[in-house]
């Protein structure tokens, strides 16, 4: 896989993990010049239709998430048979990589990690998106101490086709009792495997573990978590009792949202009295639960299963997380008193509820605001006006919590007392404040501080590297320059060292084509020169390069010399005059001189005979070594013997002097 390029864009470089049904590696976007993420479905999945469309379906759901805890998703697509998804590359580790080597970690920080997760579900959630597989592999912690929220993977819109699947999907050690018996779930979910998270961070143990996933899904259904406290005896009330409400077995009683979840945390981080009763459903919001069929589990009057407290015969449950007299965590300490205690408490609600009726609605007394936040404007005009009262104001701001196009604020808040009639003024959110990142190309440290703080995002320095940018200046940035982001996102920044050292090869005696390959392959220049002819060296080769090994920067210039081969007057010869030398003398003086001759008698015409007429040459001409040079000789008498005997006519001789 690496080195393949997906869609033409993004390079494979390395792989940085692997999960359930896919590989996800590090890659080169060669469009925009940043580092991304590419996950890629392992191959086994790749032709199961159910596999691809969860794949894709995840794409889709998380593309259209946007917050600064979440991992943003840019891309996806289909390759020679492969799906895959491009997502922002977030340097840092998970936090289950954390906890493994530090143990449990500060419960500040804890709670830290808990209210931007919280946040990041919190829009997850209000686009009916649950997540479904919250836990600390999908938490990345960067180097400034922030996290991101990533992989939806088995992530499902409440309204897709397929949110009826049985399937039940998501680690056993984090998963919600609901979740693993494969029923309906809703945003509690979440809210209980974060739950499950915060208490392994605290303390650095899993609340429940086993030998293997279906023992641990057992014990999520049927087990009640030991106490933080009892495992790590510093942990804050506080942030203890946050932690068991998350982990409830009955969804009703945990955080209903992740924005209730959150603000608990910010409590206890602002050091604030944490209002765990008041946070979400509680005890009283819980419907009244029948005994059910299945063992375990009690049924809902709207269809969701919730779980029955061990130990309990009832399927209710008293909402305690500190030790009392009578209950510690939440148990009984009496058996036979649970039940008795339970229907005590029953009787004592129903009372409750009846005189707040009698008192309040049911003897017309005052009228509470209908709570329309995380409603679209339509809706929450719809609900305003049913509940008797009319819609003032309509504004628009941004808020990072809340979707575009839903109500984030509303005045009365829900719940306050309003007579009928009166006016409810509503907020919609414009979502998260978006920016355009800068180019910080050729910057300063400082100047790009200041452009990135003006432009209301945050700077951090990634470090320095060798680039072709002027050194103390910006080499690369990520995300790149003209990117639409969220107010207050982080942009990293790389300083220049200037351009990298590099060692030259050598190309002495390689053709000028692969010479100049391989030089610029290295991140060279190169200057060709014409050379000198040369025996060694063919026409076309490198004879010589400047400089010859050695280091020198990225972009430098490598002079190669290339040689013409063979000197082509190198074995010529000059063709001397033989016209009015006899015929030995002649052909004496041609193969002193490399040269062939050949005697003509017939064609000699007048002269003295026995001497050179003519030559065929033309002598001081320059001709090549063995180049046959005809002499035409006036014969002899008739009766004379010579040379020319064995010779009349027109045949070469290369040098035999009988001839």
């Amino acid at each position: 896989m690496i080195g393949r390029v997906f869609n033409g864009r993004y390079r494979i470089t390395e792989r940085i993990g692997i999960g359930g049904m896919a590989e996800v590696y590090k890659a080169q976007d060669q469009t925009l010049g940043r580092i991304v993420a590419v996950k890629v479905m392992l191959p086994q999945y790749a032709a199961d239709p159910e596999f691809a469309a969860r794949f894709k379906q995840e794409a889709a759901s998380a593309a259209n998430l946007q917050s600064p805890y979440i991992v943003n998703v840019y891309d996806w697509g289909h390759d020679d048979g492969t799906y895959f998804i491009v997502m922002e590359y977030v340097r840092g580790t998970d936090l289950k990589s954390a906890i493994l080597q530090r143990g449990a970690i500060n419960q500040r920080k804890v709670a830290e990690i808990g209210s931007q997760v919280c946040q990041a579900l919190s829009v997850a959630h209000n686009q009916d998106i649950i997540h479904r597989d919250v836990k600390p592999q999908n938490i990345m912690v960067q180097p400034d101490g922030n996290v991101k929220v990533m992989d939806f993977g088995i992530a499902r819109a409440k309204n897709s086709v397929k949110s009826q699947t049985s399937s039940v999907l998501g680690t056993a050690h984090y998963i919600s009792p609901e979740q693993a018996q494969g029923k309906e779930l809703t945003g509690a979910s979440d809210m209980y495997s974060l739950g499950c998270v915060l208490y392994e961070a605290a303390t650095g143990q899993l609340p429940f573990d086993g030998p293997d996933a279906v023992s641990v899904a057992m014990k999520q259904v049927q087990e009640e978590p030991l106490p933080p406290s009892q495992v790590k005896p510093d942990i804050s009330p506080d942030l203890e009792a946050i932690i068991l409400k998350a982990m409830d077995k009955n969804p009703y009683n945990r955080f209903q949202t992740a924005r209730d979840m959150k603000q608990a945390l910010d409590d206890f981080l602002m050091g604030r009295p944490v209002n765990i009763a008041g946070a979400a459903g509680g005890f009283a919001s819980a419907p009244t639960s029948v005994m059910g069929s299945v063992p375990g589990m009690a049924s809902e009057a709207g269809g969701t299963a919730v779980m029955q407290p061990i130990g309990s015969d009832t399927g209710m449950k008293t909402n305690s997380y500190r030790g009392g007299n009578d209950i510690d965590m939440g148990k009984a300490k009496s058996k036979k008193r649970g039940p008795l205690i339970a229907v005590a408490a029953i009787a004592a609600i129903a009372l409750i509820a009846a005189l707040a009726f009698a008192i309040t609605g049911g003897l017309g007394g005052g009228d509470k605001v209908p709570n329309v936040i995380g409603q679209t404007q339509e809706a929450a005009v719809q609900t305003i006006e049913k509940a008797g009262y009319t819609v003032g104001t309509v504004t628009e701001d941004y808020d990072a919590e809340t979707v575009a196009g839903r109500v984030c604020k509303q005045d009365p808040e829900a719940d306050s007392d309003l007579e009928k009639g009166g006016k409810i003024n509503i907020v919609i959110s414009k979502g998260v404040k978006k920016g355009s990142i800068p180019d910080l190309s050729g910057m300063t440290s400082e100047q790009a501080e200041k452009a990135l703080k003006d432009a209301g995002l945050k700077a951090q320095y990634a470090g320095n590297e060798a680039s072709d940018a002027d050194k103390d200046t910006v080499s690369r940035q990520d995300p790149a320059a003209g990117k639409e982001v969220d107010e207050g996102t982080t942009v990293k920044y790389w300083i220049s060292t200037g351009p990298e050292d590099t060692s030259v090869p050598n190309v002495v005696g390689s053709d000028q084509a692969s010479a100049k390959a391989q030089l610029e392959s290295a991140g060279f220049t190169v200057q060709v020169e014409t050379g000198d002819y040369s025996d060694k060296y063919g026409e076309g080769i490198v004879m010589s390069q400047n400089p010859n090994g050695g280091k020198l920067e990225k972009g430098g210039t490598v002079t190669i010399t290339v040689s013409q081969g063979q000197d082509p007057e190198k074995n010529k010869v000059t063709v001397p005059s033989v016209t009015g030398m006899s015929q030995s003398e002649a052909i004496n003086t041609l193969l002193s001189c490399n040269l062939a001759y050949a005697l003509d008698t017939a064609s000699a015409g007048s002269g003295t005979p026995g001497t050179v007429a003519k030559q065929s040459v033309t002598a001081g001409k320059k001709v090549d070594s063995g180049t046959v040079v005809t002499i035409y000789v006036v014969p002899e008498s008739s009766n004379s013997t010579g040379d020319n005997s064995n010779n009349s006519g027109n045949t070469p001789n290369t040098g035999s002097t009988t001839n």
